[in-house]
């Protein structure tokens, strides 16, 4: 069992909690996730990205949006509450490697910008450039945008599709911007698939190395169910324990989002049913 110590609501439909997870804290990397069960009865397990931790609480940091039945359910619990079951830390960490130097630009899309965070920290605390792009529909669905201008300071860049704050436009209008001017050595993608995909095919033609973190329906997370995999370079992939990171310019981006519209009408289904447990 594993206690909620602190509960935030940053946007409309957007979380922040932080649940009591010693060990998870003391060996998570950047670029890792948990697998999180919250309810015993009705047992759906989903994955949801360490956005950070701390070793000296124990506490690790789940921001996570209501967009289905357990997210929904997830949202409902208070500080004192507990979840029966987190696991993890699970996935192969980010690559950061002798980076000091190299010009990274990290794209975070709506939610994407919370697992992009300690992305973000290690490549800065590896001596890099950072540049970061959030992109959100509008000025009210940021998130965590103090903690990344602290990473990147005058290199924050907002995209917001209204322009209720920075530039109106999509972000991979700066980032073609910053490939054309030869200003990137790598580029880190998180966000809606569509997004990712569009990153991928900006960067490809200038021949910029580009990893997106995919967010595949997930089971079990330690690769035995196979329900995450995905095709990358012609090779079947399980996004649980090969990934969740990848060669943006590799994955079969079609394939991926087909397989990710398998199970809507269940799922539309279970957050009807969820919402009116809820309402009655």
């Amino acid at each position: 069992m594993n206690k909620i110590l602190s509960k935030r609501q940053l946007s409309e439909n957007v979380f922040r909690m932080e649940i009591e997870a010693p060990l998870i804290a003391k060996n998570r990397k950047a670029g890792q996730f948990v697998i999180v069960m919250v309810d015993e009865d009705l047992g759906e397990r989903i994955p949801l990205t360490i956005g950070d931790a701390n070793t000296e609480t124990g506490a690790i940091t789940l921001i996570f949006q209501t967009v289905g039945a357990t997210t929904i359910k997830l949202s409902k619990k208070e500080v004192g509450d507990y979840l029966p079951a987190v696991l993890g830390p699970l996935g192969r960490p980010t690559e950061i490697g002798e980076a000091k130097g190299r010009r990274i630009v990290c794209v975070g899309g709506g939610i994407g910008v919370a697992p992009m965070h300690p992305i973000a920290q290690a490549f800065k605390a590896a001596g890099c450039e950072v540049t970061i792009i959030m992109g959100a529909r509008n000025k009210g669905l940021f998130v965590m945008e103090e903690e990344m201008r602290k990473i990147a300071g005058d290199k924050l860049i907002l995209m917001t599709d209204d322009g209720s704050s920075g530039r109106k436009g999509l972000v991979t209008e700066p980032l073609k911007e910053l490939c054309e001017a030869g200003a990137v050595d790598e580029v880190i993608a998180i966000g809606p698939p569509i997004m990712m995909k569009f990153c991928a095919l900006t960067t490809k033609p200038y021949n910029v190395k580009t990893t997106v973190s995919l967010n595949t329906v997930m089971i079990d997370g330690t690769g035995m169910c196979g329900g995450c995999r995905v095709t990358v370079g012609g090779q079947m992939k399980f996004v649980c324990v090969d990934g969740p990171e990848f060669d943006g310019h590799q994955v079969d981006w079609d394939g991926m989002l087909k397989r990710m519209s398998m199970y809507k009408p269940q799922e539309v289904w279970a957050k009807e049913h969820v919402c009116n447990m809820l309402r009655s």
